[in-house]
């Protein structure tokens, strides 16, 4: 069964079509690259996935348990960062994880070592007892996937997590999300065909709301011979008309 599965999904304003007839399926071990030029419906198709944003139609299903009619169920396997990670620059790095898991609903007994685990996964130990306003932009982001993390969900949907970030500590933030791959679902939102290329084993590319291509990695580079990933990307994405 898919950890993550959509089917039909689209929203509209309107009369304009911001996502329309999206299916996906993500299977545990794998990461998918979301792909598409701006305006292409990456936010709208996240937002979706995240139950931040009812659908017009179609259905969303997280480890079995429907989204729309199941929130609370749904969300527990879901772990997310958004593209500007929701910090509390007041707090300590420790406390900030306690609050993220008791919003997520880990058990008391649990709680320590959630937060353990989060700060060993993530790399945060030596930091944990500074303030999260203090911290640099990369060790933001890292906990930013270690609130998204400290509930052990099954899925767990990234938006960004490198923008702005100097290169070692891209480098750092792509490490820690190979590794996250190997155990659970990913869905990468990124702008950087790079890093999509070094970390996704599947691709969802779309253009003016529709999908241009789903499918595996290999598929798409065995399809189009030798050309490369941005060769492939913009020939798609400059089609006026999808299928």
């Amino acid at each position: 069964m898919p950890a993550l599965r959509a089917r039909n999904l689209s929203r509209f304003y309107g009369n304009h079509r911001a996502v329309e007839g999206l299916n996906l399926d993500l299977h545990p071990g794998e990461v998918l690259g979301l792909l598409g030029p701006n305006g292409a419906g990456k936010s709208t198709t996240m937002q979706m996935l995240t139950g931040n944003l009812a659908p017009s139609t179609g259905s969303v299903e997280i480890c079995g348990v429907d989204l729309i009619e199941n929130p609370v169920g749904a969300k527990t396997h879901l772990g997310y960062l958004p593209e500007i990670p929701p910090l509390y620059r007041e707090l300590t790095v420790s406390e900030y994880l306690y609050l993220a898991a008791r919003l997520h609903r880990v058990p008391k007994s649990s709680l320590d070592a959630a937060v353990k685990q989060a700060l060993l996964h993530c790399g945060l130990e030596e930091v944990a007892k500074r303030l999260v306003g203090n911290l640099s932009k990369g060790y933001q982001q890292r906990l930013g996937i270690a609130q998204a993390i400290v509930h052990t969900p099954s899925v767990i949907i990234l938006d960004e997590p490198t923008a702005g970030l100097d290169p070692l500590q891209i480098r750092d933030i792509r490490t820690l999300i190979e590794e996250l791959g190997h155990t659970h679902s990913i869905v990468l939102s990124t702008h950087i065909l790079a890093e999509a290329e070094a970390l996704c084993s599947q691709l969802l590319i779309l253009h003016q709301g529709r999908a241009v291509f789903s499918g595996s990695m290999e598929a798409l580079c065995s399809e189009r011979e030798s050309s490369s990933l941005e060769e492939i990307f913009v020939r798609l994405t400059r089609q006026e008309n999808p299928a």
